[in-house]
Order: structure tokens, then C-alpha cells, then sequence
């Protein structure tokens, strides 16, 4: 089902970022004690693209939720069944069923940002008789990798006292208690990303408006997500290759292996981004590939 949006964007991005976590838990594995995640053979550290993309929907809700059009589909607590009734409310009046999930398609992308960015499964419109079944399926033009640290991390189990107690009757002589938090000492992570115009142009309608919330939120998604679990979290680059095409002048790959990280002492244990060097090569440039740096070696730039 083809939906053409007049005001998306229409060049193609691919993104790198760089941000690190001192003596925290960036992503913790909730099915195995919380525990940051690793890669089980190689030991690199992981953060899922859920994780990164929870933290640019609260960014975005935080900064933006009050202005049309930037509502959150996917939040906590929400209750997703009447967030969909805008769209079954649009679609009423549509005579076809094609009409019909057109609509609702139009207006489920108008109110919220995440779906213009991310897509959606939804599932009330997936069960609606009334609607084509592809009217919930939306798939969206900014997608990201999982982050990954460039070297191997080793995470501890940090005890802590707990002075509170957990049983009605605690052991005599027992009023405190055991906790324990799991940590990475020290990790760099890289995230990869892209936006494709094309779905942003035939599926959600991202607009440059959208655009640059999402690169707001990349660079400041930490400042509002302080807690003792995620430690010490800061961006450290953002770069962007922008494509004068909608469907790209050069490969994702070639563009992304121009953002280099290296180890300054290889032997050495690394608890800070000043044990890395980051390097970006802009020597010869695919034709119809701009690049941008808007964070870089930990200061936002202008």
C-alpha cells in the first residue's frame, strides 16, 4: 500500500555514534540477573537498539510532547488499544477498505513521533475487519545495529549494604541487608545508523522537522537518564553522512569504515575515552556525500 508524504525528507543519512558508560550498566540482560550484555564468545559489550531507541522517545516526549504531531506511541504505562481508536476514528468515514487504512495509516503517523521514526506493529488495526492487515504493519526509516564496544569488557558484581530487610521477621541481630549492582568498569560504545528517505517518503511521511528532534535526542538522550545503575554515560561523537540521493551515493559500509577508533597503548586496560584516538577521513568523498559532525571527541559542535 503506497502512501506518498509530501514533506519527507528526501536524502538518504547514515549515522555513527560513539558514547561510553563509566562504572555503570549501559543495558542490562533482564533474563539473566540484569547483567550488562556481552557478546558471550568474543566479550564486547552490547546495547540493543530498543535500548537506544527508549531513551530518543523519552528525550522526544520530554522535549517536544507538547507540540503536534510529537506524542509517543510506545511509553510506559500506555495503554496502546485506545491510542489507536485516533486512527480507527479517522478511518471511519472511508468507504474502502483501502481508503480506510490509508486514513488510519495518516493519522497513526501524524500524532506520534515513533512511528514516523521507528514504525509500529499495531495490533488493534491487525485485527480490525474493517482495515487491509498491512494497515498496522508500518515500517519505519530510521533503523540502528546494536551498539558494541570496541574492545572486550569485563562486568563485576558491585556489593552494596542495604539497610532495609525483606522479611516480615528478620534474623535476630538482622536489620540490614545485601544488595548487589552489576557494572561495566569501562566501555566504548559504537552504534551504527541509518534513515532511508525513500520509507520516509512512501511509509511515515519523517519530516526534516522529525529530523532533527531524532538528532536532538541522539546527542542529549543521556542528560535526562541519570541513575546510579547507568553510571557515568556521555556521547562522545555523532557523524552523519547525508546523500544528495534518496536512495544513496555510496554503501553504508565504505562510509562508516572512515570513522576510526583506535587504542592509544593496545596493552594497556582502558577506563577512559582518552585511551582512544577518533579519527574521520574526509579525503576523497563519494561524490553526492556530505559529512557532518555533530558531536565530536565529547563537545557538541556548532
Amino acid at each position: 500500500m503506497k502512501n506518498q508524504f509530501s514533506d519527507a525528507i528526501s536524502n538518504r543519512y547514515d549515522f555513527v555514534c560513539l558514547y561510553d558508560v563509566e562504572n555503570g550498566n549501559p543495558n542490562g540482560d533482564p533474563v539473566q540477573n540484569n547483567v550488562p550484555r556481552t557478546d558471550p564468545v568474543s566479550g564486547h559489550g552490547i546495547v540493543t537498539d530498543v535500548c537506544i531507541k527508549r531513551k530518543i522517545r523519552d528525550y522526544v516526549r520530554m522535549l517536544y510532547g507538547s507540540r503536534r504531531g510529537f506524542e509517543i506511541y510506545v511509553r510506559h504505562g500506555a495503554n496502546m488499544s485506545l491510542m489507536d481508536q485516533k486512527g480507527l476514528e479517522a478511518a471511519r468515514d472511508a468507504k474502502s477498505k483501502g481508503e480506510k487504512s490509508l486514513a488510519f495509516r495518516r493519522a497513526m503517523c501524524g500524532e506520534y513521533f515513533d512511528i514516523r521514526a521507528f514504525g509500529a506493529m499495531i495490533t488493534t488495526a491487525l485485527k480490525d475487519q474493517s482495515l487491509l492487515r498491512e494497515a498496522g504493519q508500518i515500517r519505519g526509516p530510521v533503523q540502528m545495529s546494536f551498539g558494541r564496544t570496541v574492545d572486550p569488557v569485563t562486568p563485576q558484581d558491585v556489593w552494596i549494604t542495604r539497610l532495609g530487610v525483606t522479611s516480615v521477621k528478620p534474623p535476630e541481630g538482622k536489620g540490614s541487608g545485601l544488595g548487589r549492582k552489576s557494572i561495566v568498569p569501562y566501555g566504548l560504545y559504537r552504534q551504527e545508523g541509518y534513515i532511508s528517505a525513500n520509507l520516509a517518503k512512501t511509509a511515515t511521511g519523517f519530516s526534516e522537522d522529525d529530523l532533527e528532534a531524532f538528532w536532538d535526542a541522539l546527542m542529549h538522550m543521556f542528560d535526562e537518564d541519570r541513575s546510579s545503575a547507568r553510571g557515568k554515560m556521555a556521547i562522545r561523537a555523532l557523524v552523519i553522512f547525508k546523500h544528495d540521493s534518496p536512495y544513496g551515493n555510496d554503501f553504508s559500509h565504505n562510509l562508516f569504515e572512515r570513522v576510526v577508533i583506535e587504542k592509544k597503548d593496545a596493552a594497556a586496560v582502558s577506563r577512559s575515552f582518552a585511551d582512544y584516538t577518533v579519527t574521520l577521513d574526509e579525503s576523497d568523498m563519494p561524490d553526492g556525500v556530505t559529512v557532518e559532525k555533530r558531536v565530536w571527541k565529547g563537545k557538541m559542535i556548532n
